[in-house]
């Protein structure tokens, strides 16, 4: 496979006039959680339906495990696996009926459904609970059973479309630990996400999505760099204050300081960080100025994920 467990290279897909995906192109290093991000709407669910051969593409081309999705559909599907959004676990059943009734639909037979169940309870650390019913599981457990699930035929490639939205923040915790035990099984993640700091803290590398298009391609770092490096940022107590703050930013300053007079902050790039935060601190001392707060910070993803799509993620906008 080239080392890629994922290709696609100028992806289309229309439905009647809207391009969906206009020219989409990506790379998935095998054995890696690659991210997807991109504003509701982007193109990246209907990217992963495409490469999950749930829809057709309409134009260009794409591999999954060195198989093309068009014309080996079924062999593809053969080697991947798939999490949605929501559990698809029964509630009625326990944890392990729920996995011998997925191995029976993979055709494994009885005997084997049932040790494979075994080992995927064992695996998702749901052995102790696998004889309860899963209407009584916490968020965070049904979602590591529906993940235990989708590796029923321990596939090469797992999909996995938004795995912890409305999970709580343990609950998310719990299915990162997971992911990262399948990737260091060998398995090749493409995780899309509305929340940037699980991108960050399991992506190596991340695919940012806008208009049906690839508009970036990078490591988690790589993007923040785009934006800039270390930033001062000031807090002031009033708002009639920040001018005098913008002034005394702009001497240490990288770039032009910005203001914000709804959150009362001032905030510019520095190329030498302890003495740009040294300086400020002390100038506006001694000038007087009340502050509420004063420190360094790096660009996050949410400022990537902003400057580069010029939206906020549907996460962030709804908070």
């Amino acid at each position: 496979m080239d080392g890629y467990a994922v290709r696609a290279e100028a992806l289309e897909k229309r439905y009647g006039e809207k391009r969906a995906l206009d020219g989409f192109d990506l790379e998935v290093r095998e054995g890696t959680v690659h991210g997807l991000l991109g504003p509701n709407g982007a193109g990246k669910t209907t990217a992963v339906r495409i490469l999950s051969t749930l829809v057709r593409l309409d134009g260009g081309s794409a591999t999954v495990a060195g198989l093309d999705v068009a014309r080996q559909a079924r062999e593809v599907r053969a080697r991947i696996g798939l999490t949605g959004q929501y559990a698809a676990v029964d509630e009625v059943l326990t944890g392990r009926q729920n996995l011998e009734m997925f191995g029976r639909l993979f055709h494994l037979g009885g005997r084997r459904a049932r040790l494979r169940a075994t080992e995927l309870l064992e695996q998702f650390d749901l052995a102790d609970a696998a004889d309860k019913g899963v209407g009584k599981y916490s968020g965070g457990m049904r979602r590591r059973l529906d993940l235990a699930a989708s590796m029923i035929l321990a596939p090469a490639v797992l999909f996995l479309d938004e795995p912890t939205t409305g999970l709580d923040p343990r609950s998310r915790g719990e299915v990162w630990e997971s992911v990262r035990a399948l990737v260091a099984g060998g398995t090749t993640v493409l995780l899309t996400t509305q929340y940037l700091e699980e991108a960050d803290k399991l992506a190596s590398r991340i695919t940012v999505i806008d208009q049906g298009r690839a508009i970036a391609d990078d490591t988690p770092d790589g993007l923040k760099n785009l934006v800039g490096g270390d930033r001062i940022e000031v807090v002031v107590a009033e708002r009639s204050e920040i001018p005098r703050v913008v002034k005394v930013v702009a001497r240490v300053a990288d770039g032009e300081p910005e203001a914000d007079e709804t959150e009362l902050r001032v905030h510019a790039p520095v190329a030498d960080r302890v003495t740009a935060l040294t300086e400020v601190a002390r100038t506006l001392q001694d000038e007087g100025v009340r502050v509420e707060d004063i420190g360094l910070r790096r660009p996050s993803l949410d400022d990537v994920f902003l400057r580069l799509t010029g939206h906020r993620t549907e996460k962030e906008a709804a908070a």
